[in-house]
């Protein structure tokens, strides 16, 4: 058996190790109020100067909701309602050489017809103009009707997964068949430094919503560091194991993470490159910081009563999104980066059947809290700051959907549909571009789901094209191109 012998560490591991204990966590914290963390950022070329926005606030609703139902009316589908694409006045959206371009099905093509159902179904609610700037929304949204003038609705985004894991795809950019990416708010928790070390970077609210999205939120070989941190609306236990237990006093429980840093801070000299192990590192440090933080973010008591009516907390209906949203304005207030909200659950929207019972009772459950939270924001002088994005995985065919006998429904289309935008650095009651008349194709060039991606990092201040990891070359599509067209 070897004697044991002492490790002689040099001055600079010495400075490392003392840095991963609480102190150095609070030197951390100082360093970067003083912009540490940018000129660390700088360093990398990814920030231009000067970001628009501070903060995003990502909702996505799972499922895809009809774009020709929402936000993209269609005349067109209730005057040749019955008909086939090649029985109106319009070239058959089918034969389009968009539609080609654009198709990437999982299936073979001869087998899965799921977006090219040739029989008009009209739209299932009326429409009307809203705000000065006349832009027309369906009646399902009464309450975000009264904010049209400060929103920009984009009407010509495409994607190419005809299935659900285009929940996936709209916040990584890939389809499930290619090497997946870090979502959207991995990177920009990757390019921005921390404004609240008390609280994540990146918080995610109401999801994922299932095992098989934890992609909408994960960081790949960014590092688990990087990952969306799930937070729960409750006061008492808004963080999985992020309590102390109650028989333990805050003392012993600090000498408790001070060991494990020590142990973890000497595993980490002998492991650099372990990327899990200093995730854990930074977790621990970082669960210790938002013991006391995160239950106060998500404790409503110093609300007030107009505040939580507003977002429709006294209604059964409205709730849940209520809640979520509530506390995705209260995370923004607190410095959080980037917050994904989830204010319906997994696949909700997915609208086969029944389309006009299913939407008619989903938008109102939507609709109060989302007007409520943009107002609540205004007043609050947070939109001048904020970047708010408000998504979906794709849209709904135009056509009628015949699997199994279908009636009333339409079935995924990825080919075009509509989301919107409001906030920092954008442009306030407009529409940009459009699908045809049918609501099938994003015309032109479109914008794929990145683009969404590309313009939101510009908002933050981030060069979106030097988002790139030695081995780990991105393809053009994932970067996306900035939407200049929207910007103020």
């Amino acid at each position: 058996m070897e004697p044991f012998q002492y490790i002689h560490s040099s001055r600079r591991t010495f400075l490392v190790d003392m840095g991963l204990g609480f102190t150095g966590m609070a030197l951390g914290a100082m360093l970067a109020k003083d912009g540490f963390g940018r000129d660390r950022i700088v360093s990398k070329g990814l920030v231009q100067s000067p970001a628009r926005a501070r903060s995003v606030v990502w909702i996505f609703l799972s499922g895809g909701y009809s774009h020709l139902e929402t936000f993209d009316p269609k005349p067109a589908l209730n005057k040749y309602a019955g008909k086939t694409f090649d029985k109106t006045p319009f070239d058959n959206p089918v034969n389009s050489p968009l539609h080609r371009k654009r198709f990437r099905s999982v299936a073979a093509e001869e087998i899965n017809v799921r977006d090219v159902y040739p029989t008009i179904y009209p739209m299932q609610i009326g429409w009307k103009k809203h705000g000065q700037s006349g832009i027309e929304i369906t009646d399902w949204w009464p309450q975000l009707a009264h904010h049209v003038d400060d929103i920009c609705f984009i009407r010509n985004i495409w994607t190419t997964d005809n299935d659900h894991a285009a929940e996936n795809q709209i916040h990584t950019g890939r389809h499930r068949l290619d090497e997946q990416q870090p979502s959207i708010g991995a990177w920009a928790h990757y390019g921005l430094a921390t404004m609240n070390s008390n609280l994540p970077k990146f918080a995610v609210l109401g999801g994922p919503t299932r095992s098989d999205t934890r992609q909408s939120i994960d960081s790949y070989y960014l590092g688990p560091q990087h990952a969306g941190v799930p937070l729960a609306i409750d006061p008492l236990n808004p963080l999985p194991f992020g309590q102390k237990i109650a028989s333990q006093s805050q003392a012993q429980q600090i000498r408790e993470y001070q060991l494990i840093h020590k142990l973890n801070a000497l595993s980490a000299l002998e492991y650099p490159d372990d990327k899990d192990l200093l995730a854990r590192i930074h977790s621990y440090e970082l669960a210790y910081r938002m013991q006391t933080s995160v239950p106060e973010a998500m404790n409503f008591a110093s609300e007030t009563s107009n505040t939580t009516r507003l977002y429709g907390l006294d209604n059964p209906a409205t709730k849940l999104a209520g809640e979520r949203l509530l506390a995705a304005r209260r995370l923004v207030e607190r410095g959080v980066r980037f917050v994904q909200v989830f204010p319906s659950t997994y696949g909700v929207w997915d609208s086969h059947q029944k389309l006009k019972d299913n939407h008619t009772r989903l938008t109102a459950t939507i609709d109060l809290p989302v007007a409520g939270f943009l107002k609540d924001m205004k007043q609050r002088g947070l939109m001048e700051d904020t970047v708010v994005v408000f998504c979906t995985e794709f849209g709904r065919t135009p056509g009628l959907e015949l699997r199994g006998g279908g009636k009333d429904g339409r079935d995924h289309h990825p080919n075009g549909f509509t989301i919107w935008m409001a906030g920092a650095g954008l442009k306030k009651g407009i529409v940009h571009g459009a699908t045809d008349e049918l609501g099938y194709n994003a015309l032109g060039d479109g914008h794929y789901v990145t683009d969404i991606h590309a313009t939101v990092l510009h908002l933050l201040g981030i060069d979106g094209k030097r988002l790139e990891i030695p081995g780990r070359k991105r393809l053009e599509i994932d970067h996306g191109k900035v939407i200049q067209d929207i910007l103020a």
